[in-house]
């Protein structure tokens, strides 16, 4: 009966192991980002990752601001379906994109100060931590 349960034991655990490893095996292509229009279609999962942490922080907001969330009973997290373009929040974000990148290109990255480039703008330099732009009151005088 000894070695019955040594082989169960053994078994198991051998079970297990490969259950884990194939989770992570399959998990590594089911995240495989889709749908990206501005950035770079080869942008690792890692990168990708940074860029939204980034995103998230220069915003003061959570992924499903910009993406399609479905609450899952009896799970913490959300269910994301990060490639659908349902949300007006996303190309919005794409947009802002674009201009960031044009702005850096056509203007920021040609400014030399004392022979030192300036630093490039990105979401926070005007965002500060809020979803829309502050606009500072300079700003809005000139408006009026």
């Amino acid at each position: 009966m000894k070695i019955n349960k040594k082989l169960l034991l053994v078994s198991t655990l051998c079970a297990g192991i490969l259950v884990i490893t194939q989770s992570f095996t399959l998990k590594d292509h089911d995240d495989k980002a889709t749908n990206l229009k501005v950035l770079p279609k080869n942008t690792s999962e890692e990168d990708l990752h940074n860029i939204m942490r980034g995103y998230s922080k220069a915003l003061g907001v959570r992924c499903n601001y910009c993406h399609v969330s479905q609450e899952v009973p009896g799970q913490q997290h959300p269910k994301f379906d990060f490639a659908a373009d349902d949300k007006p929040e996303k190309n919005v974000a794409r947009d802002m994109m674009r201009m960031v990148d044009a702005i850096n290109a056509k203007y920021i990255d040609k400014i030399q100060t004392n022979g030192h480039a300036w630093e490039q703008i990105t979401c926070v330099t005007c965002h500060n931590g809020k979803a829309t732009p502050i606009v500072s009151t300079d700003s809005l005088m000139k408006k009026q």
